[in-house]
């Protein structure tokens, strides 16, 4: 059948419109890819594309019977979206540009082609969103989730347990919940092929939405069991199955087992395929009242949409000065605080590509230079600037530890406020515990935990909040004050630790404060060293029993 008169008129233009979106947006995309590419959490979103294609095919013989004619209204969410991919790129969010950029492509089918054809294949339109690699965030409350039935179930079966953090140790080992014990791999492919098995075989709202939720939840509590089975495997076995790789394999088996009883079962509800759409006559299929000059003005205002983004940021230059420099040692107002000749204790956090850093160890002296405090108060320093989707403040590879460190083990965190001179500080608190692993090499540290405080700096604000320090930096990117912004975390043994650390702020917060704000001032004006040779590491990671 060949293409009715309103679709020759509609669909150039529709198509200049998308390839202009995938043009503009390239790199976003290829981002995209990348990371498909190298997490394994994200390969299933190759085949979505080619999928929401077929889908869309499915539904051509509807399409035939609409007549395409442009939405305007749909400019509107769609500048909005090129709005989320301007703050997203400032801020150096991948999930906010990639989400962004789906959003974009959907919403170019309405604004293009009109409500009624992008109704009808709403749903291949929507599969579109499963490419955005999104969804890692929900990874360290899956990794909670799964210890806490894992350390249930194993106490039930009558074996003792002692659980810390997401460590836990039986009689016949111990045992570490890291990131491949979440489920998050799982979780991700089966949402995205339940979605489609409900799409497929069920026509009522209420069948689809109730597979849907049991396709979320069901590969959550397989791999709550799955753990449970590799712990006990291990344990009758006496760890010489399911402590390795292998572990990984029963996993993907049992999961795929898992699957495919979910569709045997999900297939008895199935119902029949919708009656196929009626013929219309030639009148229906003619061009609409849009004339050629109207057709031509509405993709001229997408495109229009599209480059708006573009624009802004030829017009948001970053500010002068080293993106890379050294940082220079603290200045520290308060004289009853002294810089150590090393670093104690031994401690240094996972973070990657800052444009400098510093780390030492501070020790609390009398006015006559003695001694006062024996334990040192340690700080590390991770400044940025010119901040990209290589080197960013605020980013997941940023981690006080490894799940797998062989120094130290996570114990506990959480968001609090430190009162320092009147000033409520908003903060991240947590527990390390030398893991016993390796020798710390620090006869200082009077024991083996730490007490970690880490506060974000954002252009001279002090935060906590992820969210709150992307949207601070790209806000002060708007409004051309720069992307400064660093990252201090405090530790001191625990024993002790408390009383120190907040004794060393309210000493020290407001010199620290200036110091920064003076580093700041002279990266912009080009005065800071070059950059030095990166930091030696302070610790190393090796796989522990997982899972």
């Amino acid at each position: 059948m060949s293409l009715p008169k309103s679709w020759k008129t509609a669909l150039p233009g529709f198509f200049l419109a998308l390839l202009a979106t995938l043009f503009l947006y390239r790199q976003t995309g290829l981002a995209m890819v990348d990371i498909w590419n190298r997490s394994e959490t994200f390969a299933h979103a190759f085949v979505v594309p080619p999928i929401s294609l077929w889908l869309i095919w499915r539904q051509r013989a509807v399409l035939a019977t609409l007549s395409p004619s442009p939405s305007p209204w749909f400019l509107l969410p769609l500048l909005a979206m090129a709005f989320l991919w301007l703050l997203g790129d400032l801020a150096a969010v991948n999930a906010a540009t990639q989400l962004a950029l789906t959003a974009m492509l959907v919403l170019v089918v309405p604004a293009a082609l009109g409500w009624p054809v992008a109704k009808a294949i709403a749903f291949p339109l929507g599969f579109l969103f499963f490419a955005v690699p999104i969804g890692e965030f929900m990874t360290p409350k899956l990794m909670e989730w799964t210890a806490d039935f894992t350390v249930a179930a194993v106490r039930s079966s009558g074996i003792p347990v002692f659980r810390e953090g997401q460590q836990f140790v039986i009689p016949s080992g111990n045992w570490s919940v890291v990131e491949a014990c979440s489920g998050i791999r799982y979780l991700m492919a089966s949402v995205m092929v339940g979605t489609l098995f409900a799409y497929l075989n069920y026509r009522s709202l209420t069948r689809r939405w109730i597979f849907v939720g049991v396709a979320f939840v069901l590969p959550l509590v397989a791999n709550w069991v799955r753990a449970y089975i590799i712990v006990m495997l291990g344990h009758f076995s006496g760890n010489k199955i399911a402590t390795g790789a292998d572990h990984l394999v029963y996993g993907w088996v049992f999961f795929g087992i898992v699957m495919m009883m979910m569709f045997m079962i999900g297939a008895r509800w199935s119902e029949p395929d919708a009656e196929p759409p009626q013929a219309v006559d030639a009148a229906t299929l003619a061009l609409s009242a849009w004339g050629v000059p109207a057709w031509l003005f509405s993709w001229a205002a997408i495109l229009l949409v599209l480059l708006t983004p573009h624009l802004a940021l030829r017009s948001l230059l970053l500010s002068d000065g080293p993106a890379e420099f050294s940082l220079a040692a603290p200045l520290m107002g308060n004289g009853s605080w002294q810089v150590g000749a090393t670093v104690t204790p031994k401690f240094k956090p996972v973070i990657e590509n800052p444009s400098a850093e510093w780390q030492g160890s501070f020790q609390r002296v009398a006015a006559d230079s003695s001694l006062v405090q024996a334990s040192p108060v340690g700080l590390y320093v991770a400044y940025f600037r010119q901040q990209n989707y290589q080197r960013k403040l605020i980013s997941s590879t940023h981690e006080l530890v490894k799940s797998n460190d062989l120094v130290w083990a996570l114990v506990g965190q959480e968001h609090r406020s430190q009162l320092v001179n009147g000033v409520a500080l908003p903060m991240q608190a947590a527990e390390l515990r030398h893991s016993g692993g390796a020798s710390l090499g620090d006869e200082s540290s009077v024991n083996d935990r730490l007490k970690v405080w880490r506060i974000y700096w954002i252009n001279g604000r002090p935060m906590i909040s992820e969210w709150q320090a992307k949207a601070y930096g790209a806000f002060y990117r708007l409004i051309g004050r720069g992307d400064d912004a660093a990252m201090l975390v405090f530790y001191a043994d625990k024993l002790g630790g408390e009383a120190l650390l907040t004794s060393f702020l309210q000493d020290n917060w407001t010199s620290l404060d200036a110091w920064l704000r003076s580093t700041r001032e002279a990266a912009r004006a080009g005065t800071v060293a070059p950059a030095a040779a990166a930091m030696p590491a302070m610790s190393s990671s090796v796989p522990a029993s997982q899972p």
